[in-house]
């Protein structure tokens, strides 16, 4: 198999099982935090080369945050002393070398393995150099499975318990639905202008949405929805100086990437926010949806200000929060998981 069969196949089997209900008996609940993983290997293989591919898939820097923060954090299990409190793990990547059963790679997940809610991923070898191949080609991006699996995961929760006021009130200015963190409560803006905030004291999520009339296709390019961004925010998210606004950072960034969500087109966009006459900035998360019978479209984004806090984990709730937007023909629709159907993957 080759290496981009390998990411293709990977992409796959995570839309089947993280759709499927699991009818597991277990009774314990998978353990650790969002964007923790177990790797279990054999130590020579963990301390050496394969080792360092491994960590360099898992530990990668995500992008568009102001510092470098790994996508994961790994934690390592030897065979022989993946104990039960590792087990319990809510990801875990398993490494089996055996070239008495194996002939070729191969790849296969099992969710609820040891625990509710867990999902283990093994990757079967009949050595290590086949290994080394499949990280060192590029095909094998085992954090882009998990990333997803943890996207998926925070969209159902959200849709179990999100505050019902900044709901509402966003409902009834737009008619559209978003399900929110339970502690975003303090809401702001105009009737065109939606924002709410948790207000956190030590590092603060902010969720904004606001629209604009729909003309052509040209609307979904970075160009364009960033020049829309900056001309919005600069009227409705002043700061706290005379003069100063919110404005898009183009040192770095933005990056666009078209998806789909709920079978419709969707620019989803990530970048960094600097605000103009003042010292603070941060990540956002944005996307923007067609909503045909209005004629416009509709942007939901998202946005920390957390100095000296780490923000992986804020701004990938919040991309989560965002892809449970549904408009006024969705409205009594579920919650759906947004790599449900993840589709071709490009190579």
């Amino acid at each position: 198999m080759k290496a981009s069969s390998y990411l293709m196949f990977m992409y796959s089997i995570c839309s089947v099982v993280l759709t499927a209900c699991s009818s597991s008996p277990l009774q314990t609940q998978a353990t650790g935090t969002p964007y923790e993983i177990v790797v279990s290997v054999d130590r020579a293989e963990w301390e050496g080369e394969m080792g360092e591919l491994i960590k360099a898939d898992l530990q990668a820097d995500i992008p568009m945050l102001p510092q470098p923060e790994p996508a994961f954090r790994v934690m390592f299990a030897e065979p022989g002393r993946f104990g039960t409190l590792l087990k319990h793990v809510r990801n875990v990547f398993i490494v089996n070398i055996n070239p008495e059963m194996y002939t070729q790679i191969g790849l296969s997940y099992e969710r609820d393995k040891w625990a509710k809610g867990q999902m283990t991923l093994t990757l079967n070898a009949p050595d290590r150099q086949s290994v080394m191949d499949f990280f060192g080609s590029g095909g094998a991006r085992i954090s882009s499975f998990f990333s997803k699996v943890e996207m998926n995961r925070a969209t159902l929760l959200l849709g179990l318990a999100s505050p019902t006021a900044p709901m509402d009130s966003l409902l009834r200015r737009f008619g559209v639905k978003i399900c929110l963190p339970y502690e975003m409560k303090a809401t702001r803006g105009r009737q065109d202008f939606f924002w709410v905030s948790d207000d956190g004291k030590r590092g603060r999520s902010d969720v904004i949405v606001y629209t604009f009339p729909y003309t052509d296709v040209n609307t979904f390019t970075v160009e364009y929805l960033m020049a829309k961004r900056d001309s919005v925010l600069r009227l409705n998210m002043p700061g706290g100086r005379p003069d100063s606004y919110m404005k898009t950072e183009t040192l770095i960034g933005p990056e666009y990437e078209a998806i789909r969500l709920r079978g419709k087109y969707c620019g989803l966009m990530r970048g960094l926010w600097r605000m103009v006459g003042d010292a603070m900035g941060g990540p956002f998360v944005s996307i923007a949806r067609v909503d045909e019978a209005k004629g416009r479209v509709i942007v939901a984004e998202g946005f920390v200000y957390a100095p000296e806090t780490k923000k992986r984990n804020m701004i990938r709730k919040l991309e989560a929060a965002l892809y449970t937007l549904r408009l006024a023909d969705e409205l009594d629709r579920p919650v759906e998981e947004p790599y449900k159907n993840i589709g071709t993957v490009k190579e």
